[in-house]
């Protein structure tokens, strides 16, 4: 397996460490076809009171990454390398009671299907008070008045005797809100938000991502949103990092994401929103071809077989040579900085307007 000699993550200042710190990440999965390098040399910080945007399409190892951190796979066909500290605690290697005591307490997740997620069989009320009995100790009691209060914060009407329903009685923006209120009920330091707003209209959407935001000014809590969807980052993250094929192709703060890209999958990724402004008569801009597959990923930039731009790389290094992510603001592109500035100012920034 090929190891990164640069760790690809954004310096700290002197003197003081990162609240996540994930460094060199691997993670691969044993099939019967061969082996699936879902995460593949990652590296990123996140700071407490900060919200982490990751964003890239299906199958490019958010999800992976984020679970890794939870300690969620399968061991028996998972290997995991690199290093994850949370708070200092190393979490490569450790023992699931040491995962099961984190979880829930110090990390949780916000799953992506509520309806999914949540189990049919008991009470919303139950659900959220369970964590917080086993990490705290509290007696029933104090945990379903615990459960109420949460319901509360999080905007469920009549949370004294919602409490006590099901979530097929919770439309998904209220089954939504109920998953937060789990996730948060033992105050953790590190929430992961799994494309939260997924299946809800704009509206709700737009709830559920100034919940999390104002939770999170309420608490100082850490965030790492996961999504495909630049739009949904742009006014709750305060750093992106842009995936594609298991790697990080882009990091920056939001703004310079969303204003200057640089990197073709991340113009890609823009050029693909709606805009209301836009003419009706004016066709979306997908990206062409598909996401490669992870079995047997391409050689060199794992987009080149996608990118509309490697002829203006000379040598061909786009389909022979591994481009890295520069320590700091920057792309993994072989592009130099004054033809990515061309090609956004001339033929990428006109389309977004």
């Amino acid at each position: 397996m090929t190891t990164m000699t640069k760790p690809e993550a954004e310096p700290t200042p002197q003197g003081s460490e990162p609240f996540l710190s994930v460094r060199d990440l691997y993670v691969q999965f044993a099939t019967e076809d061969g082996t699936v390098k879902a995460v593949d040399g990652l590296s990123f910080d996140l700071e407490r009171g900060k919200t982490l945007g990751i964003v890239g399409e299906s199958g490019s190892g958010k999800s992976v990454t984020n679970m890794a951190i939870l300690g969620l796979h399968n061991p028996r066909n998972t290997t995991i390398t690199g290093e994850i500290m949370l708070d200092g605690q190393e979490l490569t290697g450790a023992s699931e009671r040491t995962l099961e005591k984190l979880r829930g307490k110090k990390m949780s997740m916000v799953f992506q299907d509520s309806l999914t997620a949540l189990s049919p069989y008991y009470t919303v009320g139950r659900q959220i008070a369970e964590p917080f009995m086993k990490h705290t100790g509290a007696s029933k009691r104090d945990a379903r008045a615990r459960a109420i209060e949460m319901l509360g914060k999080v905007g469920i009407p009549q949370p004294q005797t919602r409490v006590d329903d099901y979530p097929h009685q919770f439309s998904g923006g209220m089954r939504q809100r109920a998953m937060i209120a789990m996730a948060l009920v033992c105050d953790p330091d590190l929430v992961i938000a799994d494309e939260p707003t997924t299946a809800l209209d704009v509206t709700v959407q737009a709830q559920i991502l100034d919940l999390l935001k104002d939770l999170q000014q309420e608490s100082g809590t850490a965030i790492i949103l996961i999504t495909h969807d630049l739009g949904v980052i742009a006014n709750t993250a305060d750093d992106v990092v842009v995936m594609y094929a298991g790697r990080a192709v882009e990091r920056g703060s939001v703004r310079d994401i969303l204003k200057t890209p640089e990197h073709p999958y991340a113009w890609g990724l823009l050029r693909s929103i709606p805009r209301l402004s836009a003419s009706t008569d004016v066709p979306l801009a997908p990206i062409p071809g598909s996401p490669p597959s992870l079995l047997n990923p391409p050689s060199g930039c794992p987009f080149h077989p996608r990118c509309e731009f490697t002829a203006q790389v000379a040598g061909g290094r786009c389909s022979t040579e591994r481009p890295l992510l520069p320590v700091g603001r920057g792309s993994a592109c072989h592009l130099t900085t004054d033809q990515k500035r061309v090609i956004f100012d001339e033929q990428i920034q006109p389309r977004l307007r």
